[in-house]
């Protein structure tokens, strides 16, 4: 075993020092006072050197560690990084290294080592001091939304899209993400109708004042909650309350969201080529959230779940585009220039002048609906579609008013128990005639 000179002369040093102490010409403070120890250290020399190892007195940090990183597993790390993963983030790059190559060595080391390479720079200092919000304590009880418009795909750079995400404040759990041409309130619903099917229903959802959110008669004034947005309906008749953010401080979660995103994301996309927005939210549902969130969730602090199941909920009738008409004297009614012609309905002799609303599903298709009975369904185009049994009110499937050749009730907007009777004119007495 080689040894530096220097670190043999200090070895010297200790023993004469210590064997001095031992024999009682000096005291153990007399020791560390020539040694330049606090007293516990030569303590500990003292036991080494009592237990009579040959090079219990030898400084092994002047020799090499035994956990040093041997010289050909850096070079790799550090060739990998500059021929495949240039400009990633370290804590990015080394989940990928461990996962996908096999690297052994710890994300401080690492980082050290791509950072004294000239790789990465060094963390710039931190600014003023700031204290972040406290998450709220259950899993669910309040969801942020956000869309973040930015080059997604690098292998289409003159197209923009937009990425819509839903995150849990408790978990910081990603519980939905996907790529769509612009920030819309078709796209707004979709996401809220899987997290509502997948999850259940939450408590608040917090998203800034986008005019897809909410009114706002001037900018930089207060939202009118006395006007609705199509999402603001559907969020009110869900029970969920609707919370505006009136800074991006203020959405703090959601745009770290966004910026990690905009880092980790593009550059997946662009190390596996794809080009589309079908693959690439194949890519986000398949491959990027369950990786998103083994590494980032965390445990709620009360293990308890905010979500209420949709349960019996019609989701396709809330979460769609619903619109106040008044049919026309051709029976006719128009929704963004999508004629829909109504039927001849039952009980009615005609729908002109009745007003109705139009809902426009996520799917394309359109329904009719006077209250609680659904007048028609129809295609995107605006052809007429067969109505199912679960359109009709079950005042009608309980008299048979749909019945072909089934005798038909005049009231059938009434329950029969409160429909008028038919009055009928005096009995006659009957007996022999006068």
């Amino acid at each position: 075993m080689g040894m530096a000179w220097g670190a043999v002369e200090r070895m010297m040093k200790l023993q004469e020092v210590i064997c001095r102490a031992l024999a009682g010409s000096l005291t153990w403070l007399q020791a560390a006072d020539i040694l330049g120890l606090d007293p516990r250290s030569v303590r500990r020399w003292r036991a080494r050197y009592q237990a009579g190892d040959r090079l219990a007195l030898y400084d092994r940090r002047h020799g090499p560690s035994p956990r040093k990183a041997p010289a050909p597993e850096v070079e790799r790390v550090l060739r990998l990084y500059r021929e495949r993963y240039l400009g990633w983030n370290v804590r990015h790059f080394h989940r990928f290294a461990r996962r996908e190559h096999g690297v052994q060595l710890s994300y401080s080391f690492v980082r050290l080592a791509l950072q004294e390479a000239g790789l990465v720079r060094k963390g710039r200092a931190r600014g003023r001091h700031r204290r972040r919000r406290a998450p709220r304590p259950c899993f669910g009880e309040l969801l942020h939304l956000d869309g973040s418009d930015h080059v997604w795909l690098t292998l289409r750079p003159d197209e923009r899209q937009t990425l819509i995400a839903v995150i849990d404040d408790a978990t910081k759990r990603l519980l939905y993400a996907q790529l769509w041409p612009s920030e819309s309130t078709e796209a707004v619903l979709s996401a809220l109708r899987i997290v509502c099917e997948s999850a259940g229903l939450p408590m608040a959802l917090y998203t800034d004042r986008a005019s897809w959110a909410f009114y706002t008669r001037r900018a930089g004034e207060r939202v009118d909650r006395t006007r609705l947005t199509q999402v603001g309906r559907a969020l009110q008749q869900l029970g969920i309350e609707h919370i505006p953010s009136y800074s991006p401080q203020a959405r703090g979660r959601v745009e770290r969201l966004n910026r990690t995103l905009q880092d980790r994301l593009v550059k997946e996309l662009t190390l596996h080529g794809v080009d589309t927005l079908e693959a690439a939210n194949a890519y986000l549902r398949d491959h990027f959230i369950p990786a998103y969130n083994e590494e980032f969730t965390r445990p709620p602090a009360d293990p308890a779940s905010a979500f209420v199941p949709a349960g019996d909920v019609d989701l396709d009738q809330i979460l769609c585009q619903a619109e106040d008409r008044t049919v026309g004297q051709d029976n006719v009614v128009v929704l963004d220039t999508v004629a829909l012609q109504l039927a001849k309905q039952p009980g009615r002799r005609t729908c002109a002048g009745l007003r109705v609303s139009i809902h426009r599903h996520l799917n394309g298709q359109h329904s009719v609906w006077h209250g609680t009975r659904c007048l028609g369904r129809y295609d995107a185009g605006g052809r007429a579609l067969t109505l199912s049994a679960g359109d009709r009110p079950k005042t009608e499937r309980r008299q048979g008013a749909y019945k072909p050749g089934g005798r038909r009730r005049p009231y059938l907007d009434i329950p029969p128990h409160l429909a008028p009777r038919r009055r009928r004119g005096p009995r006659l007495p009957i007996g022999p005639k006068a």
